[in-house]
């Protein structure tokens, strides 16, 4: 089993190795692995059984790390990387061919990001490259946000979890890239589409998925419970005549600030009883998983307010209920 600690430096040796290793980031934790090296980056595909047309994020410490690595950084890129790095925030940038072919899936560009956690800042400083690392989840399964998730899935199979407690986000950042010099989101995430648009203007919101992905998580069935999920409409709770679940007891229940009617206490979480939706992001991923270690048959979700962070939990709630 995984070694699970915060010692930085045999995370670096075991990464100049050529090995894998888990390590936090304020999104979720990711599967990390030199990305200059096919070998390791090879080995996040297999750990994760991630087929290779899915493209991965590259990590950095500093834009000045990250010119050795992309031809060009764009002016409306470079604001975004003022005004939101550190953070939850993914930028498409046209890569240098030092970057292997299968970290971008043979794209001509890179998605790259600066992460906000102490822990692994120290790391990628202390690395003479970058790391590619998604999430440290099987492929499709709902992503770790405790080192503890990481172990319960993957511990067999990596040698080492760097522990920086548990994520502050909850949810993968938000990828932007460049099409005709105008901005477009390829994924909703952390930083929301408003916050976006303050900095480089109107975007456009392409995160639907498809089999040929133009940067990572776009594909329609993600971030899924082993258990089937089924959605419900926004104010289910508080408007309960729609349909009555009076008596399932064999199901759970995701909803936003109050219970579901009709569903057993113990077998539901509440994401923010104060309809906050910061703390509903950061606790999705946490009490999906713990929904779907209950002795329950399915789980009911409850679509939030469309707007703000809720577009980004809306679009990890009908990703995980595509199967």
């Amino acid at each position: 089993m995984a070694r699970i600690g915060t010692d930085i430096e045999l995370a670096k040796e075991l990464l100049e190795k050529g090995e894998v290793v888990a390590i936090p980031t304020e999104t979720v934790y990711g599967l990390a692995g030199n990305a200059l090296n096919e070998d390791a980056v090879l080995t996040i595909f297999e750990v994760k059984k991630r087929p290779a047309f899915d493209p991965l994020i590259m990590h950095v410490a500093s834009l000045e790390q990250l010119a050795a690595y992309v031809e060009t950084i764009p002016e409306p890129a470079l604001r975004l990387a003022d005004a939101f790095w550190p953070g939850p925030l993914t930028i498409l940038l046209p890569r240098k061919k030092i970057i292997p072919d299968l970290v971008t899936s043979g794209l001509p560009t890179v998605a790259v990001r600066i992460p906000n956690h102490p822990l692994t800042l120290r790391l990628l400083e202390s690395l003479a490259f970058p790391l590619a690392a998604p999430s440290a989840n099987p492929f499709g399964y709902i992503s770790p946000t405790t080192a503890q998730h990481v172990a319960d899935q993957l511990g067999s199979q990596i040698p080492y979890i760097l522990d920086g407690g548990a994520c502050g986000i909850g949810l993968e950042s938000t990828i932007v890239g460049f099409e005709d010099n105008e901005p477009v989101i390829y994924r909703l995430g952390g930083m929301s589409v408003e916050q976006i648009e303050k900095v480089v203007g109107k975007a456009t919101v392409r995160s639907h998925s498809s089999s040929n992905p133009k940067a990572p998580g776009m594909l329609s069935s993600h971030y899924a419970p082993r258990k089937p999920l089924v959605l419900l409409p926004t104010h289910y709770a508080s408007d309960g005549s729609r349909l009555s679940l009076e008596g399932l007891r064999d199901v759970g229940a995701l909803a936003f600030k109050q219970p579901l009617p009709g569903i057993l206490p113990e077998n539901q979480r509440i994401l923010s009883p104060t309809g906050n939706m910061a703390e509903a992001a950061k606790n999705l991923f946490a009490y999906l998983r713990e929904l779907d270690g209950l002795n329950i048959e399915m789980i009911y979700a409850e679509i939030l307010p469309d707007d703000g962070l809720g577009r980004a939990i809306n679009d990890r709630l009908n990703r995980a209920a595509a199967r």
